[in-house]
């Protein structure tokens, strides 16, 4: 039995979960406190979501937007490997999209790593299109990033994500 999962809006007392996950998942590219801080704090042109266990309250993903004007870019996404196969990455990047398009985004840009397939096929599974490759873009390693885009955005949904939790699904 899946424990259901729940969606909301990432604050600044979540930075403490988040960044181990963000070293687990990322390594030396890993975000640091102060920088999940200064975008916490730019609430104007950013949105960050988090993905929490609804029976426990543990953190199992987050995900955020920069938008201004017609563009909006995927920030991250990330999903802890526990619940990897679950919709939590899809679910983070549904809320992303329709954040966007209620902000009156029309299109959305990301950078994904070439080699991360199932990262790859969530974003071609909601239209996203290779349009370009950074070569050697992800460091250490010297991975190619490809920048793919969604446009149209799919039409905005009447409410957001609330404050508190909101369930997946």
């Amino acid at each position: 039995m899946t424990v259901p999962v729940e969606v909301r809006r990432l604050r600044w007392w979540d930075v403490a979960g988040v960044v181990p996950l963000e070293r687990a998942l990322f390594g030396p590219t890993a975000w640091s406190p102060e920088v999940f801080w200064a975008e916490l704090a730019q609430q104007g042109t950013r949105w960050y979501v988090a993905a929490v266990d609804a029976g426990d309250g543990a953190l199992l993903g987050y995900a955020g937007l920069l938008h201004s004007g017609a563009e909006a870019d995927v920030q991250t996404i990330a999903v802890a490997p526990a619940a990897q196969g679950r919709g939590v990455g899809a679910r983070l990047l549904r809320e992303l999209l329709a954040e966007a398009a209620r902000r009156g985004c029309t299109s959305a840009m990301l950078e994904v790593r070439a080699d991360n397939a199932a990262a790859v096929a969530l974003y071609r599974r909601f239209g996203f299109e290779r349009i370009s490759v950074r070569r050697g873009y992800y460091q250490p390693g010297s991975v190619d990033a490809w920048v793919m885009r969604l446009r149209p955005l799919p039409p905005a949904q009447a409410s957001g994500v609330p404050d508190g939790p909101r369930p997946i699904g």
